[in-house]
């Protein structure tokens, strides 16, 4: 089997487990991945979906997001500010998880509300934001 392009998404995986002191078994388990598929993905054999990867930076305790942009799944330039918003609330550790999580999509929709996608980028070339009618 080829190695993907994915980066260095499997070597920076296997470092973040190992500095996290976790086998790859506790950490399939911990992420409710397959033992062997997060071997392929830590070999580059694999590229997985967002959603796993999401699964595993839960586990790991680690922005997803840093995962998705070495991935190649979100732009590391596009989505910069993005990217430092996100890795911020979820670092904090004043906030449990469901907080984080609401935070996170509070943040989602108002930049939805503004005209941008999740990738970062503009869905209509404009950050006006959304129409108002007074019919």
């Amino acid at each position: 089997m080829a190695s993907l392009n994915v980066g260095n998404l499997g070597e920076y995986l296997r470092e973040q487990r190992r500095s996290a002191q976790l086998s790859l078994r506790q950490l399939a388990d911990a992420a409710g991945v397959s033992n062997p598929y997060l071997s392929q993905i830590e070999r580059g054999l694999r590229k997985p979906s967002a959603e796993v990867l999401q699964q595993v930076a839960k586990a790991l305790r680690i922005s997803a997001e840093t995962l998705y942009v070495r991935a190649g799944i979100l732009d590391a330039e596009r989505g910069r500010d993005e990217v430092e918003t996100r890795a911020a609330i979820l670092a904090d550790p004043t906030l449990n998880e469901r907080q984080k999580q609401v935070l996170l999509q509070i943040y989602e929709s108002f930049r939805k509300e503004n005209g941008f996608g999740s990738d970062g980028s503009s869905d209509d070339g404009s950050d006006a934001g959304p129409q108002r009618t007074d019919d």
